[in-house]
Formats: C-alpha cells, sequence, structure tokens
C-alpha cells in the first residue's frame, strides 16, 4: 500500500481513508506491505534529499531504491497506490511492473490532469487543461502551491508521466463521475472499476441532536463561505446551532460569524472523539462544496452515525447520498444543476432546486438554493436518518467495501498471472 500522506495540519479524507483500508485489509487476513511517506518528513530533510526535491514528482530516486528493496524482499502480489506526491512519484508504477508486479490505483483527485488536482480555480470550476499535452494554463495561474515554478514542475511531470498512468493496470473510481474523467483520460473500461470507500461502522447511531454540522477544510472549493451566506438568509436562532469544524485559509470568516451571530458555533480542528461528539450533537451534516468533490470522507462518517446529508450537487456527492439527480458532466454550472435537481423525486414533493436522496438532498452551488434548503433538511432529517445508516450498511460498510477490494485484487493478479 503506496501512499504520500498529506501534512497532518491540513486535514486529509485520504490520509483516513488509508489507515481504515490497511486495518480493514488486515482485519479480512490480507499482509498489507505499508509503503509510506509523509510531507511532514520534509522539513527535517537532509540538504541532499532537500536539493532532489524539484523532481521527487517526475522520479524520486530514493524512493524508488526502497520500493525495489521491499518488492525484492517480499513479492508482492499488488502494489495499491493512493497518493504520489511529492515523495514518490508516479514512478512507482514502473518499479513495480519492472519487478513484475501489478498496480491498482485508487483515484481520489483528477490530478492525472490537473496541476492542483481539482479542476477549482479562482474560485469557480475550471478545466483550461483538459486535452492539452501539456498544462499550460496551470503554469500561467500559478495552480501548484501558487507558484509559477512548482505548477511549471507539476505541469511537466503530469507530461511525463502520462503513459506511466495508461499503464496502471486497474483504477479504482470511486464513483461514476471519477470513472467518467478515468475513461475521458483514455483509460479502458475493462481496466476501471467502481468502489467507494468504506470508514469504520462507529456502532448504533445515538438520538439525532439538533442543527446543523459543516465539517471541511476551510478553503474556497469547500464552499464554508457559501454556507456562511445561505445561513445569514434566515433569521438568528431559526434554524438550530451551525457549528463549523476545520481550519484553514477562511478560518477568519467563521470567527467572524461566530461572533456576529449567536447560532453559529466555531468548533476548530477535532480529534476523532471530537468530531464523533459534533455529530451526535447535531441532525444534518451539510456538504457546500463548490468543486467536483470526488468522495468526501465525511459523508459516509455521517450516514454511518444516522445523520443525513444536505449537499451541492457535485462530483460525487450525488452518488453518496444516493440523490436522485442525474450525474452532472464535468463542467456543468449551477443553472444547470439546479434544473437537474429541480422537483425533488423520490416519490416526495420538493421545493424546486431540490433534490432528494435516499439520505439526503442535493442543490445547486449558489447561496439561495442552499437557504432554501436549510428548512427542508431540518424538518426531514428524522424521516431520513434510518435511511441514512441503512444506505452506510449496505453500501459503504467495511465488510462490503472490503470484499469488493480483495477481489479487484485477486482478479488483477489473475490477469497479470496469464500475461
Amino acid at each position: 500500500m503506496a501512499h504520500n500522506r498529506y501534512r497532518e495540519a491540513q486535514p486529509s479524507g485520504e490520509n483516513t481513508i488509508v489507515d481504515a483500508e490497511i486495518a480493514q485489509l488486515t482485519a479480512a487476513g490480507v499482509e498489507v506491505l505499508p509503503f509510506i511517506r509523509s510531507s511532514d518528513e520534509i522539513p527535517s530533510m537532509s540538504k541532499v534529499a532537500k536539493a532532489l526535491l524539484p523532481i521527487s514528482p517526475i522520479w524520486a530516486p530514493r524512493a524508488q531504491h526502497d520500493l525495489s528493496r521491499l518488492l525484492t524482499e517480499h513479492r508482492p502480489d499488488a502494489l495499491h497506490l493512493h497518493n504520489p506526491y511529492p515523495l514518490l512519484s508516479p514512478w512507482v508504477v514502473r518499479t513495480a511492473h519492472r519487478h513484475g508486479v501489478p498496480v491498482v490505483q485508487t483515484v481520489h483527485n483528477y490530478r492525472q490532469v490537473c496541476s492542483s488536482g481539482i479542476y477549482f480555480r479562482d474560485g469557480v470550476i475550471c478545466q483550461d487543461c483538459k486535452g492539452r499535452a501539456l498544462g499550460v494554463p496551470a503554469i500561467k495561474h500559478r495552480c501548484y502551491r501558487d507558484s509559477a515554478a512548482q505548477s511549471a514542475l507539476m505541469a511537466t511531470t503530469l507530461a511525463v508521466h502520462r503513459g506511466t498512468w495508461r499503464s496502471v493496470d486497474r483504477y479504482i473510481a470511486l464513483t461514476t463521475a471519477i470513472a467518467d474523467h478515468l475513461r475521458d483520460y483514455g483509460i479502458p473500461d475493462e481496466r476501471i472499476v467502481v468502489k467507494p470507500n468504506a470508514v469504520p461502522d462507529p456502532g448504533r447511531p445515538a438520538p439525532l441532536g439538533d442543527g446543523f454540522l459543516y465539517m471541511a477544510r476551510l478553503s474556497p472549493e469547500k464552499g464554508v463561505d457559501l454556507l456562511l451566506d445561505a445561513w445569514r438568509r434566515h433569521p438568528v436562532g431559526a434554524l438550530g446551532t451551525l457549528r463549523v469544524a476545520g481550519d484553514g485559509e477562511l478560518r477568519s470568516l467563521v470567527e467572524a460569524a461566530a461572533v456576529e451571530r449567536p447560532d453559529v458555533v466555531y468548533l476548530g480542528q477535532l480529534d476523532r472523539a471530537g468530531v464523533r461528539a459534533a455529530v451526535e450533537a447535531s441532525a444534518v451534516v451539510i456538504v457546500a462544496a463548490m468543486w467536483h468533490d470526488v468522495l468526501p470522507t465525511v459523508i459516509i462518517e455521517a450516514m454511518a452515525s444516522g445523520r443525513p446529508v444536505l449537499g451541492t450537487a457535485l462530483g460525487g456527492i450525488p452518488y453518496l447520498i444516493g440523490a436522485d439527480a442525474p450525474h452532472e458532466p464535468a463542467g456543468t454550472g449551477p443553472a444547470e444543476i439546479a434544473s437537474a435537481v429541480a422537483g425533488g423525486g423520490g416519490g416526495s414533493p420538493m421545493p424546486a432546486g431540490i433534490g432528494l436522496g435516499e439520505a439526503g438532498w442535493v442543490v445547486a452551488p449558489e447561496p439561495a438554493a442552499l437557504a432554501a434548503a436549510l428548512p427542508v433538511a431540518r424538518a426531514g432529517a428524522s424521516g431520513l436518518a434510518p435511511a441514512a445508516r441503512a444506505r452506510y450498511e449496505r453500501t459503504f460498510h467495511p465488510d462490503v467495501v472490503t470484499k469488493q477490494l480483495i477481489d479487484v485484487y485477486a482478479g488483477m493478479a489473475r490477469t497479470a498471472h496469464r500475461r
């Protein structure tokens, strides 16, 4: 299991999923060899290692040496790659293939094409680099770490490794939207498997609390400013309490809202116990993404705790909550999304612009649409809570998802053996 961990100061659902996946596979009797690097290692690296950092996304020689040694010693049946940047590099795919080990990658973002990985720039969805041999727009707009030099390096890395990515033996697409993204990139259907993530079962759900919980990185693409705008359109106290957990560049907006209104509470960055307490204190979890968020872990955590979700109709959010809104093509604008979800579904009338799903509601990523959905979600929370838990048990429980993952490994190993 190969993964470059994101900095611990930056909340990462991907880190959480990798840790959980290793534990779930181990519990199922699979021998897992973690090949983990962390971006937190960078400040303590030697001068020589730091000098090599600029080429690490392309090659990462130390990682290839260490991986070769691990593969030679243990001869694993498969290499499962999550995030390769910056300390592993996509070159680990070539290293594994050189040792005769097939590779599966879980796709958590759009970084086969987009240097930032999220198809989002300057407050709006952006796909300017799609279909280009070199992502020149990413360099022009400093899309990677707000640096022209680092953006040029990442754009070059994506160009160099186009063939590497197309040699991966199996791709795990977390949703149907990611499967479409991979097909558009040129990956054939037979190498794509749609399999969501799982989170550990927290046990029998506690009774619903009151109000709403928003739990995410406080950054523009995660939509906390959209949520605060929608919240302010209701009188103080009309919707119960809005709890906000997380940290990031927009923290000051949340802190100001908490000072301005007694029905907004800023919880800061939470540990696992704090997350569980915050979920139990709330009735509905909000995911206000402004980008095509692939698979927000917080939605699965909410359903596991029997909490329905109110989300924007982007990326994998409708898929996760079983919304009736049709899957939107990447780049669809708010007006089209509003039209797609208008009238709801599921046999229950909804106000225009609100889509009803098995475990929650979806709306266009606009303040007015989200504001209109807030009282609907509050009123309907108790009715959807059992269905949210049932959807988790049926689709996102570790017992279900781990079996699917083992089947992926087995099928890939059979194909590699025949070759």
